[in-house]
């Protein structure tokens, strides 16, 4: 434990004193713009179809988990179509400061055929960035399947701070470093401890999205949960990206969870957010099984 914290506090006294920060008044940053492109996504999908849909709002670099990492692009140019409906409400979402980086997450019901036995439910997160127009497009999509749910969650949408601390840095990579080495060291935690691990980095109100149960949400409860399951954890970043406004990040890569002697594969993506210590804490955590690994 020892260990892990003093990681931690080495790794945000580098991220303070690295960068130069100056206050910045958020333009025009609202929470409302990643709802209204959630929203017009779900028009997309129900006047173009899920194929159409996807292609519309999709970023140049934007990916998917099919089960293997794809880009959205290539993923849907090669099939046909994807038979079905899809229709998705957002209950959670923030947005940076600066309006470049947001993200939704929330319920999904997947139907392809006429009964309610067709139905496939679950939640979905997704991973918005801003084009040379200032559009959000869709950057990363995956989801979770679980039962269908008796009882929906609450609404949790929130504006940046009005003011934000926004790094300057003549290195424009220096903003993705950081978080990889942020979630390189959540990593390295995990190897040590899982429970201290969550602990150090997962935000108070973060929530946690695992295949086969509603997500969960607060600190507290994710760490019930994987001690209940009794689940140890290890994995590795595969990549990362910062908001300019130096508040919202994302990180995803792969994990390996053994529970006993069962040991299965995923992907992983996070959403960090930046508390008021200046530390990045694990705001959202998502897994998508890979298949025959």
């Amino acid at each position: 434990m020892k260990k892990i914290l003093s990681a931690a506090v080495i790794l945000t006294i580098i991220l303070i004193s690295s960068s130069k920060f100056v206050s910045a008044q958020s333009a025009s940053a609202n929470v409302n713009n990643v709802i209204d492109a959630e929203k017009n996504f779900n028009k997309s999908i129900e006047k173009k179809g899920i194929k159409g849909g996807f292609l519309a709002v999709a970023d140049p670099e934007g990916i998917v988990f099919k089960p293997d990492v794809v880009k959205i692009t290539d993923f849907y140019n090669n099939i046909d179509k994807q038979a079905g409906t899809l229709v998705a409400h957002p209950n959670f979402a923030r947005i940076s400061a600066n309006g470049d980086l947001a993200f939704t997450a929330g319920p999904y019901v997947y139907q392809n055929g006429n009964n309610d036995t067709d139905k496939v439910f679950g939640d979905y997160v997704s991973i918005w960035r801003s084009d040379a127009d200032n559009k959000l497009r869709l950057l990363i999509n995956l989801g979770i399947q679980h039962p269908e749910v008796e009882q929906e969650a609450l609404i949790d949408f929130k504006n940046p701070a009005s003011t934000k601390q926004v790094a300057l840095s003549k290195d424009p990579f220096a903003g993705k470093k950081i978080i990889m080495a942020t979630d390189n060291l959540f990593n390295h935690s995990l190897s040590i401890s899982t429970l201290a691990a969550y602990k150090e980095f997962l935000s108070p109100e973060g929530r946690y999205y695992f295949p086969g149960f509603e997500p969960l949400m607060g600190q507290d409860k994710v760490m019930k949960f994987i001690d209940n399951e009794d689940i140890t954890i290890t994995a590795e970043t595969i990549n990362a990206g910062r908001a300019t406004s130096n508040d919202l990040a994302y990180s995803y890569g792969k994990a390996r969870m053994k529970k006993g002697n069962i040991v299965s594969n995923f992907y992983y993506v996070r959403v960090w957010e930046l508390d008021a210590s200046h530390k990045w804490d694990i705001l959202l955590e998502v897994f998508s099984a890979i298949e025959n690994e």
